[in-house]
């Protein structure tokens, strides 16, 4: 099997070309011995490059757990930056199926090559039965919820995926591998949720920490940064548009007056081979 190992902030992932010969076997065992940083490549992600019936491409992504997410936000920024630069799609602006629906990435492109990526993520859904999240129908904003006789005050966004966002005094001083798995598997979220640390700098400019579903603490997550941008207006925390600060680099986030969300960001590639 082929493939390319890219990253996004240093959100990495594994590439592959699925468009002319599907990957046999059980794809959720592949992607857990791929991911594996000791025995395998190593990523926080799989992800495969299909043919649609409905957009221009579509791709499919597996966590190192086995697990298939809706969508991952720094995966989609690879995934246009590999299809561009490919020739496989040669349009500037491609559509492409997910499981969170149609996503429309639009490369930012100098002298033939992708410097950036800007992506239409969509509407966010606010809507508790949507995110999925337990409890009574609204949104929930700022709600608190009890965990090991502590509490925290959380807000709950889909970005077709489920993100639960806490805002921190300090992004530094909260410990993630306790905290995040805790409230990832909290019995409010069916899905299980992805849980983003916020902490508020300026009307522009915020800290992030991340706690994936399915892969841990990661560098960066784009579409928990979309989350959290959305998060801040509904708090009256910042503007519209803010810088997110992760581990692995910054993306830019606008919630948008057409209720849609678009995140900015580069893509890189780290290298190619072949597994035996």
């Amino acid at each position: 099997m082929k493939f390319t190992k890219m990253q996004g902030l240093g959100n990495d992932f594994i590439m592959v070309d699925c468009l002319d010969k599907p990957l046999s076997g059980d794809i959720s065992e592949i992607s857990r011995e791929l991911c594996d940083r000791h025995f395998g490549i190593g990523a926080d992600g799989l992800v495969l490059i299909l043919p649609s019936e409905t957009a221009d491409i579509r791709m499919r992504i597996f966590n190192p757990d086995g697990s298939e997410p809706e969508m991952c936000g720094n995966a989609i920024r690879c995934f246009a930056k590999y299809v561009y630069e490919r020739d496989i799609i040669k349009t500037a602006t491609i559509r492409v199926e997910t499981l969170a629906g149609l996503i429309v990435p639009q490369v930012l492109v100098e002298d033939g090559s992708v410097v950036s990526v800007r992506v239409d993520m969509g509407e966010p859904r606010l809507e508790r039965g949507l995110i999925p999240m337990e409890g009574p129908a609204g949104n929930a904003i700022n709600e608190p919820v009890s965990i090991d006789g502590g509490t925290y005050k959380v807000t709950c966004v889909s970005m077709g995926n489920p993100h639960c966002i806490t805002f921190v005094p300090d992004v530094r001083s909260i410990h993630i591998a306790d905290i995040g798995p805790k409230l990832e598997t909290h019995p409010l979220f069916p899905r299980k949720t992805n849980v983003e640390f916020i902490e508020v700098l300026n009307n522009g400019e915020v800290n992030m920490r991340v706690w994936e579903r399915g892969a841990g603490e990661t560098l960066a997550c784009g579409t928990g940064a979309c989350a959290t941008g959305v998060a801040c207006v509904l708090n009256h925390l910042t503007g519209r548009e803010i810088k997110v600060h992760l581990a692995g680099g910054d993306l830019v986030i606008e919630w948008a007056e057409n209720n849609h969300v678009y995140m900015t960001g580069p893509a890189d590639y780290v290298f190619s081979g072949e597994t035996i």
